[in-house]
C-alpha cells in the first residue's frame, strides 16, 4: 500500500482499536494522536483541557498531526475533534486514505459511558452532548474518502470490511 490510512470519527467509534488491528494486518506502523499528545505534554488530555483549555489542546494537536503527516506506511487514529481544523485533514490528503468511522449516539454512549477520561462529555447529560457534538461535526466527518458505520461491528469485522472495500478495490 502506497498511502497511509488516517481514521477520523467521534470518540467511541473504534478508531484506536480498529487502527491498531488494521496496522497489524497491513504491516504498518500505528500512531494514536491523543496518546502522542499525552506523551508530549506528560499529562492526560483531561488535565490539558482542565489546566490550559481546549484551544491550547487544539494547537498541540495540530503540531502533533503535522509531525504524523510526515510518516510513511502508517495507520493514524486522530482525536475526535481533530477534523474541526480543516488544515489537520488537508495535511494528510495527498499521502493518506481518510476513513471516517461512525456510530449512532446511543452506541457511542454505551461504549464510552464508563470512561471518565472524556473531557467534552463531563456534562450533566452526556448522551445529549454526544448528539449535539455529532450534529455540529457531521460535515467535518463527512470530508473523508470512505465512511464506515461501526454499529454492530466488532473491531475485527470493521478491519475486514475496510480491507475488503478500500484495500482490495
Amino acid at each position: 500500500m502506497k498511502k497511509n490510512i488516517v481514521l477520523t470519527g467521534f470518540m467511541g467509534t473504534g478508531k484506536t482499536v480498529t487502527g491498531k488491528l488494521l496496522a497489524e494486518k497491513l504491516r504498518m506502523d500505528f500512531y494514536d494522536s491523543d496518546e502522542l499528545i499525552e506523551k508530549r505534554e506528560k499529562k492526560t488530555i483531561n488535565a490539558i483541557f482542565a489546566e490550559k483549555g481546549e484551544s491550547f489542546f487544539r494547537s498541540i494537536e495540530s503540531a502533533v498531526l503535522r509531525d504524523l503527516s510526515l510518516k510513511q506506511n502508517a495507520a493514524v487514529s486522530l482525536g475526535g475533534g481533530a477534523v474541526l481544523n480543516k488544515e489537520n485533514i488537508n495535511i494528510f490528503r495527498k499521502t493518506s486514505l481518510i476513513i471516517n468511522l461512525t456510530a449512532q449516539p446511543e452506541t457511542i454512549y454505551q461504549r464510552i459511558k464508563d470512561n471518565s477520561d472524556r473531557p467534552l462529555l463531563n456534562k450533566k447529560n452526556p448522551l445529549q452532548e454526544i448528539q449535539k457534538l455529532l450534529n455540529f461535526r457531521k460535515d467535518f466527518y463527512a470530508d473523508a474518502d470512505f465512511v464506515f458505520d461501526t454499529d454492530g461491528l466488532t473491531p475485527q469485522s470493521a478491519v475486514d470490511l475496510i480491507i475488503k472495500t478500500v484495500i482490495k478495490s
